[in-house]
């Protein structure tokens, strides 16, 4: 094996958050930015994303997928980036040796001065959610019925039930009406839509598909070929109830019931992982436990919009190169703490409030006529009202430059009368 490669900085993943983070470690001044990606093209997830609904927040413009993905992919390729495509990281340690492996370098050892987590996050499996019956074919996850649809022009089914309402379910239930399949409905466990109310509205309501709330698949019929499914009501333990028992014919079961952050790296570099999220544990520059090593996007927490996961991209591309260039001061600890109906808050932690922060957070359950408050210790910093919040939809607090340093900040959702929304509702 010939000597490491030692790179200002490595970017593993070349979708929207890697593409967003080698761009800003570039611009921000580094020389040696390599941008590692297991595929053999740009742009992870996005290409597969022919549907429009990208870019209101980044370009003030409705894109599809590949329309958002080319914009950085042009800048990216003009910028003098490393790219390593078809790269497969097998290890990362946690003083930031990666060992790697592509069939043109073979395997490979690079030791850059700091590494970028942008590898995404991936579905939730059948065994995931513990679904009984047979194993035929015609189980799929929706971003793979994606893909086989969009990208190899493939069907795979013509008689389709959707369990879960994730964003991709609902875009895929549109998606097969289109090409001609039937869809029975969409059956999700929870008593809410778990996808965009913008996709609930545009995908099922404008195609008449049935949403089945409160309703799970309790086993699937079928030895070679999935045959049918029986489906349920669920009470509020989310337990399926006996007596609501029915089949239903299908060919195809596509699963839509959430995403995990991809973190097996992560793990193996000692990154700490925060128990809400399944990613990693970040401070307000997306920098993590483990010296050197940031992360962003959907490795860190499942973001709703793309827009989102290249803003924080783009702040940990930056804070990378602070870090290289040993500009970046690290400052004790600040416990981000979430407080009354939110789930979690990213960042966890903030080192320097006199810089401003960016949060993202979700909430446990929806209500209307709200306030998001932002409480830097006793003192309130940022306060906004809206007419509802939903645990589907991520909720964007920025908060401005902080001349004090507060032991803790707390983060909350608070409610109040519907005369209280004035001209500063979201």
């Amino acid at each position: 094996m010939k000597a490491a490669e030692r790179p200002d900085c490595v970017v593993i993943g070349a979708g929207p958050a890697g593409l967003g983070a080698a761009l800003a470690a570039r611009e921000a001044g580094l020389r040696h930015v390599m941008l590692v990606e297991r595929d053999f093209e740009l742009g992870g997830i996005l290409p597969q994303c022919i549907h429009d609904g990208f870019g209101s927040i980044v370009f003030d413009q409705v894109l599809t997928g590949p329309q958002y993905a080319q914009r950085f992919i042009d800048r990216v390729e003009k910028s003098g980036i490393d790219i390593r495509l078809n790269t497969m990281v097998l290890e990362m340690r946690p003083d930031r040796r990666i060992t790697a492996v592509n069939p043109g370098d073979g395997v490979f050892e690079l030791e850059p001065a700091a590494i970028v987590l942008a590898m995404g996050c991936r579905e939730r499996t059948r065994h995931q959610v513990m679904i009984p019956g047979y194993r035929p074919a015609g189980v799929i996850c929706a971003g793979a019925a994606q893909r086989d649809i969009n990208i190899d022009g493939v069907m795979p089914g013509r008689r389709v039930v959707i369990l879960g309402s994730g964003d991709i379910g609902l875009i895929m239930a549109r998606r097969f009406t289109l090409e001609g399949a039937e869809v029975e409905g969409v059956y999700e466990i929870m008593p809410h839509a778990g996808g965009l109310t913008r996709n609930v509205v545009q995908c099922l309501h404008d195609y008449d598909i049935p949403l089945h709330l409160s309703h799970t698949v309790t086993f699937i019929h079928g030895r070679k070929r999935v045959k049918a499914v029986t489906v349920a009501a669920v009470d509020e333990n989310l337990k399926p109830i006996k007596d609501s028992e029915r089949r239903v014919p299908c060919d195809s079961l596509v699963l839509s019931v959430g995403l995990i952050p991809e973190n097996e790296l992560s793990k193996q570099a000692g990154v700490e992982l925060d128990a809400v999220t399944a990613g990693p544990v970040v401070d307000e520059t997306m920098h993590t436990s483990v010296d050197g090593i940031f992360a962003c996007g959907n490795v860190v927490g499942v973001f709703d919009l793309v827009d989102w996961v290249t803003r924080t991209a783009e702040t940990a591309g930056r804070a990378a190169a602070e870090y290289v260039l040993e500009e970046m001061r690290k400052e004790p600890p600040i416990r981000v703490n979430p407080g009354r109906n939110v789930k979690f808050v990213i960042p966890q932690l903030v080192r320097r409030p006199e810089r401003g922060v960016d949060f993202f957070f979700r909430v446990e359950h929806a209500e209307k006529a709200v306030r998001t408050r932002v409480l830097a210790g006793n003192e309130e910093v940022y306060s906004r009202k809206a007419k509802f919040v939903r645990p589907p939809e991520m909720v964007h607090a920025e908060v401005g430059a902080q001349a004090a340093r507060p032991r803790e900040v707390t983060i909350a959702v608070e409610t109040g009368g519907k005369k209280d929304i004035s001209s500063d509702e979201e």
